[in-house]
């Protein structure tokens, strides 16, 4: 009996305790609750980690290796949130879609990987993302520029990269409204990206009112355009689009002014961009435009490159061109994150699954290092497009806006 009634003494003194502290402290929110996917639970001491699925080995590791170490800097840059750090793991796929899979099931096993800033390649991408739809994890992507990504219904995958489409829209835009150009030759390489980018730009820029007088392609790795050029030259075109790459754009612009187009405008896209057609056309390539990722120049974009720099001893974008698109990703799933994250009583970070899912499709005026982040219902969210540039003495400078 005197055990008895010391257990029930005990007991009644526990419950005096706890009435005149109050209410013991909840555990898990009641988001967790009711969100679709459930919560990623992060205990004290782990880390909120951002998987990546990028070529990290082979003959395309540059890429992997360039974009994973943008993102790496833009979560060093986030600090900590409610006392957790931000983590990016990245993890080889081969840009393949064997490996996109791959890659994907192995992050969908951990249960701290709460977003994904990719993947990189659009085939190991397109393979991942049913994966990722049905565990709850958003995607971002700084390079997936494939433009079906974004018209599978997908609730979870996100691009803050311009796609081919866009990029062909914006060309023509600027072709017609900035330089006034109402008679176009559009030559193309005969490729499925040059010609994609080719027709994209002939439809749009015939909508908005132009004449394209020519569309013609060249075979890739010829050393003569002439006979292409003097037939254009015959339409009397104000400018040339060029869609392809710097190999054949060199043979265009150099050959233009004894074809007859001495004075009409190139216009090339961003397989055109880099130092190899400037060094390649000299003083023909002078007045030359061509499309770029690279952004504006701008505060954080220097001490952003003067940080890549000093952290990896190369300068950013050279690796890739994607260096500014990476560091994006990363950032705007950061502020997602943040956005939907409640600190439990019991000290352990709960992050609803559906409710980030959602926080980052509804990524509006993100001023980021490549420019406004606004993402639209399939999530399409690079809004301010690509950068078009002019050769000035041999040096690409952003053209006028």
């Amino acid at each position: 009996m005197k055990r008895l009634y010391f257990t029930l003494s005990v007991l009644m003194a526990a419950s005096m305790i706890l009435a005149a502290c109050g209410p013991a402290k909840t555990t898990a929110p009641a988001i967790c609750s009711t969100d679709a996917v459930g919560c990623a639970v992060i205990k004290p001491g782990q880390t909120i980690k951002i998987g990546m699925g990028a070529p990290m080995t082979g003959d395309n590791a540059s890429f992997g290796q360039d974009i994973s170490q943008a993102a790496k800097i833009a979560v060093s840059d986030a600090g900590k949130f409610q006392g957790f750090s931000f983590e990016l793991v990245a993890e080889d796929d081969g840009g393949n879609a064997e490996g996109g899979a791959s890659v994907a099931n192995k992050f969908v096993a951990d249960p701290q990987v709460v977003a994904i800033a990719g993947h990189i390649f659009s085939g190991a991408t397109q393979a991942a993302m049913p994966i990722y739809e049905a565990a709850g994890i958003p995607m971002m992507s700084p390079s997936a520029t494939n433009p079906p990504l974004t018209q599978s219904g997908s609730t979870v995958f996100n691009r803050v990269v311009f796609t081919d489409a866009a990029q062909g829209k914006f060309a023509a835009t600027y072709l017609y409204n900035k330089l006034n150009i109402r008679k176009l030759a559009i030559i193309h390489d005969g490729q499925a990206y040059g010609q994609g980018l080719a027709e994209v730009v002939q439809t749009e820029i015939t909508a908005l009112g132009a004449e394209v007088v020519a569309f013609q392609a060249v075979t890739p790795g010829e050393a003569d355009y002439s006979a292409v050029l003097a037939d254009i030259a015959s339409k009397a075109p104000e400018a040339i689009f060029f869609g392809g790459y710097t190999s054949e754009a060199v043979v265009v612009v150099n050959q233009m002014k004894q074809s007859g187009l001495e004075g009409v405008i190139f216009f090339g896209d961003d397989g055109t961009f880099g130092q190899d057609f400037l060094d390649r056309t000299g003083a023909n390539g002078e007045g030359a435009y061509s499309t770029s990722l690279v952004p504006p120049a701008s505060d954080a974009k220097t001490t952003f490159d003067a940080a890549y720099l000093a952290a990896y001893g190369q300068p950013a974008g050279k690796l890739s061109p994607y260096t500014w698109t990476a560091y994006d990703a990363a950032a705007v799933l950061v502020v997602a994150i943040e956005s939907v994250a409640v600190l439990g009583g019991d000290g352990n970070l709960y992050i609803p699954r559906a409710a980030l899912v959602a926080a980052v499709r509804a990524t509006h005026d993100y001023q980021g290092l490549s420019g406004i982040a606004t993402c639209d219902a399939t999530g399409e969210c690079s809004a301010s497009g690509p950068v078009f540039n002019i050769d000035q003495g041999g040096q690409w400078v952003e053209a006028p806006k």
